[in-house]
C-alpha cells in the first residue's frame, strides 16, 4: 500500500511540473548605452556602456532578477584598485487593484573587485514601494544601510515620478522623469567626490524610444542640480550630474 501511494505521489509531481514550469515567464535583455546614467549620475565617466540581465516571473506576480554593467566611477573615484562592473539582485512582488498597479521589492546593487583599506564600499540594500495609474508611476527606494559609499547614510530615500506614453501604431515612446535623492547621515558623503555642496540632489530626464521589429533605438537628455560634490577625482574633473543627452540601443529575448 505504502509502494502505491509513493507512486502516485510521484506520477502526480512529475505530470504538475509542466504545469508548474508553465507559470514561470524567463525574459532577458542587452544593452548599448552611449553614457550609463544611474538617477541622472554618469556611472561610466561619460563614456559608453553594455548592459543586461535576466528576469523570471511567475504567474502570482512575483519576480526576480539579475542585471550587470559595466562601469567606471567606483575606480575613478579612488575607492578600488579595480571594480568595472555592477551586479544588481532584485525580487518582488506586482499586481494590480482595480485600475491601480503596484510593486514592492528589494534590491541590492554589487560592486565587485578590489578595495582600497578602510574606504566605505559601493554595495547597497534599498527596499522599494510604486504605484502607477494610466501612464503615471511613482515610486519611493529606501536605503537599508550605507549608500553607494556614502558613510553612516541609512534611510537615504530616492523618489521619482515617470510617465510614459506609446504613441498608437508607432512604435515610439515618449516619456519623462523626475526624481529627487536625498541622503540622511552626519556624514554622507563620498570619500571619491570633492566634497563640495550637499549630495542631495534632484534630476529629470525627457526621452523617446523607437521599436524596429524588436530593437529598440532610444534618445535621452538628462540633467541634475547636483553640486560639484558630483565630480570626479580621478576621471578628469569630469562633473558626474551634467546634461547630456544618451543614446541607446537594446533588445529583449
Amino acid at each position: 500500500m505504502l509502494k502505491k501511494k509513493l507512486l502516485v505521489v510521484a506520477l502526480a509531481s512529475v505530470f504538475a511540473a509542466p504545469a508548474m514550469a508553465d507559470d514561470f515567464t524567463p525574459s532577458s535583455n542587452v544593452s548599448l548605452v552611449s553614457d550609463y546614467l544611474y538617477r541622472g549620475i554618469s556611472q561610466t565617466g561619460a563614456l559608453p556602456a553594455l548592459q543586461g540581465g535576466f528576469d523570471l516571473a511567475h504567474a502570482s506576480g512575483l519576480y526576480a532578477g539579475v542585471w550587470g554593467s559595466s562601469i567606471s566611477w567606483v575606480s575613478d573615484a579612488g575607492l578600488a584598485n579595480s571594480a568595472g562592473v555592477e551586479l544588481d539582485t532584485y525580487a518582488g512582488y506586482k499586481g494590480a487593484a482595480a485600475d491601480i498597479g503596484y510593486d514592492v521589492g528589494f534590491l541590492r546593487y554589487n560592486y565587485p573587485g578590489s578595495y582600497v583599506s578602510g574606504v566605505t564600499k559601493p554595495d547597497t540594500n534599498e527596499i522599494y514601494g510604486a504605484l502607477s495609474y494610466s501612464i503615471v508611476t511613482a515610486k519611493f527606494s529606501y536605503a537599508l544601510g550605507d549608500t553607494f559609499g556614502a558613510p553612516d547614510s541609512k534611510g537615504t530615500t530616492y523618489a521619482e515620478l515617470n510617465a510614459a506614453y506609446a504613441i498608437p501604431d508607432t512604435g515610439i515612446t515618449v516619456a519623462g522623469h523626475v526624481g529627487a535623492q536625498t541622503y540622511k547621515g552626519s556624514s554622507a558623503k563620498y570619500t571619491a567626490f570633492i566634497a563640495a555642496g550637499t549630495p542631495s540632489y534632484t534630476d529629470y530626464k525627457l526621452s523617446v524610444t523607437k521599436d524596429f521589429s524588436g530593437y529598440v533605438a532610444g534618445l535621452a537628455f538628462s540633467s541634475t542640480d547636483a553640486s560639484a560634490y558630483y565630480t570626479s577625482v580621478t576621471a578628469q574633473a569630469k562633473k558626474l550630474g551634467k546634461g547630456t543627452a544618451v543614446l541607446s540601443l537594446s533588445r529583449a529575448f
